[in-house]
């Protein structure tokens, strides 16, 4: 028995001087060899660089209003075209190519408003597809009064965007 002892440690001893040196050889070789360290993680001295998101000087050239004919931003959670356009998305890009698209709110306030001697008047919707359903506008109350599907999610500019009643001076007369 001892001698099948000395001979399965020696046979340990033989297997084990082997991958020592296909170690060491595989250094040699240029193969990549995992680095040892004492508490499972490595520290470096170095500092790593972290790409910031930049806005890139054409950017700023162009102009950082939000529309040609708004120059603010319209929503509270909006962010200014100034914080928006950064990153590697906007690095390389030509800013004068790019679409600058007029802000409805401006296009709509600059349409005139409709006034009429109703009370209540309807919104069409539209031709198409791209219509609404027929709607009723209440005009009681002071001021203009837009449809609700077309003043504010829409662009487009059709008959009826929006209306007001005139003031009239009833005079009885008996």
């Amino acid at each position: 028995m001892s001698v099948r002892a000395k001979s399965s440690s020696a046979a340990a001893t033989r297997t084990a001087t082997p991958v020592a040196e296909h170690e060491d050889r595989r250094e040699v070789r240029g193969d990549f060899v995992r680095p040892r360290v004492e508490d499972h993680y490595m520290m470096s001295d170095k500092e790593t660089r972290i790409a910031e998101p930049q806005t890139p000087p054409e950017v700023l050239e162009y102009g950082v209003e939000q529309a040609p004919n708004y120059p603010l931003t319209w929503s509270e959670d909006q962010r200014p075209k100034s914080e928006a356009m950064k990153g590697p998305r906007f690095e390389q890009m030509a800013m004068e190519f790019q679409p600058a698209p007029l802000s409805a709110m401006e296009l709509i306030s600059n349409v005139p408003v409709q006034f009429t001697h109703k009370r209540v008047v309807s919104c069409d919707g539209g031709d198409g597809p791209l219509g609404h359903p027929r709607v009723f506008i209440n005009l009681d109350k002071p001021g203009p009064k837009g449809c609700p599907y077309w003043y504010v999610h829409s662009l487009l500019i059709h008959s009826g965007l929006r209306y007001q009643k005139q003031d009239e001076h009833f005079h009885y007369v008996p």
